[in-house]
């Protein structure tokens, strides 16, 4: 199960390298659940083709104001919506994670929210700064999931 990112912070990377640990004891209790493999993405990896599925965790990082009227402009993490768009990319994309502070309102998230909407895949899940337990656990087995259904088409 192949997962791109971008970090800003660090948070993001925490949180999907945590993930990935939790999948490979999945996977060794049980192979039945699928390894992560990470993919994170720089300015310089913008001309590279996907081939295979890949879900994405975005971290959201906007320009000043509320996130409704104004200030929903995106900020540091573009090269991933770049590395999305490029060629055939988006079509292999299953959904989108995104991280956020709960502090900033109506921008919480909105940044996948956004690349949802742009690249017409569903918002899975999203977790607050670096995550607990509990949101890994519940996000792995939403991606699971839907990796399954993908995989059984």
């Amino acid at each position: 199960m192949n997962i791109l990112y971008i970090t800003i912070s660090g948070n993001t990377r925490s949180f999907v390298t945590r993930m990935q640990a939790f999948a490979a004891e999945k996977h060794t209790e049980n192979p039945k659940f699928p390894i992560i493999q990470l993919k994170e993405i720089h300015d310089n990896s913008l001309n590279e083709v996907e081939t295979e599925p890949f879900f994405v965790v975005v971290p959201t990082y906007l320009e000043g104001g509320n996130g409704v009227d104004n200030g929903d402009q995106e900020i540091l993490t573009e090269a991933l919506r770049e590395y999305i768009a490029f060629s055939d990319n988006a079509s292999y994309c299953l959904g989108i994670i995104g991280s956020g502070n709960k502090n900033f309102g109506h921008q919480y998230c909105l940044t996948a929210k956004q690349y949802a909407e742009q690249f017409q895949v569903p918002f899975l899940a999203d977790f607050e700064l670096r995550g607990n337990q509990g949101e890994i656990q519940s996000i792995y087995e939403n991606l699971v999931q839907r990796w399954e259904q993908h995989t059984n088409k």
